[in-house]
């Protein structure tokens, strides 16, 4: 193993113990929770490392780079989210990749899923991005709509409703946003028991969404570090 490693080693162990400390705060376990890391902008040497400490869910932003690195060779099968914004264009790429979608935001996005997936002859799984600021270009619906647009996805025959993300507002008490997801989540998962995943929470407020009720937390920065390793 070289440097690279033992570095994502130590921030892995460090993120454990405060992933570890918000769950017993909030009476659950780490167990109950799925870390993805997001290896924007990171090699595939670094999937390959974290690979080895243990993960399985790995994240990307941009549709382009989730294909490249999902093609790649890996010791162990691996669950991919694509966690970014999704152009309807770019619909059937994204598709042939991710395992889950957590930016499902439109109608017209759910039809494209559809489509892709039946084409693709695979079931997808999908999250309602759910918008918690007055923020447009950060997508999301309204959590007033939330429920109507999982009808829609619930009607699908390749998608499979898999609950919600939002990510906090820039300004303001992330703990207030994520009081709102988790009300939400709550509203869906009353409509469709199996939808109970929350995605919320990056490295800069996971423990605050761990308290209010995440299930699956995207890691980025604090675990991989400010900008690309080179080495």
């Amino acid at each position: 193993m070289n440097q690279r490693y033992f570095d994502l080693e130590h921030q892995w162990a460090q993120l454990r113990e405060r992933i570890a400390a918000a769950a017993s705060r909030s009476g659950r376990t780490a167990s109950d929770l799925t870390a993805i890391a997001v290896t924007k902008t990171f090699p595939t040497t670094d999937v390959e490392h974290l690979i080895a400490l243990g993960f399985r869910n790995f994240g990307e932003n941009r549709v382009s780079e989730l294909n490249t690195k999902a093609a790649h060779d890996y010791a162990q099968p691996l669950t991919w989210h694509m966690v970014g914004q999704l152009q309807t264009n770019k619909v059937n790429h994204a598709v042939r990749s991710a395992d889950v979608i957590h930016s499902c935001d439109r109608e017209r996005l759910v039809d494209a899923l559809e489509r892709a997936a039946v084409n693709q002859q695979k079931q997808l799984g999908v999250l309602i991005q759910v918008r918690l600021d007055a923020d447009p270009n950060r997508g999301g619906v309204a959590p007033a709509d939330v429920l109507e647009l999982a009808e829609k996805v619930a009607a699908t025959s390749a998608l499979t409703l898999r609950g919600v993300m939002a990510m906090a507002p820039r300004e303001g008490d992330p703990a207030s946003a994520f009081s709102r997801l988790q009300q939400v989540s709550e509203q869906l998962r009353a409509a469709h028991p199996g939808a109970n995943w929350i995605s919320a929470g990056m490295s800069e407020d996971f423990e605050v969404a761990i308290e209010h009720g995440a299930t699956h937390l995207r890691l980025g920065r604090g675990l991989l570090g400010t900008r690309p390793y080179v080495g």
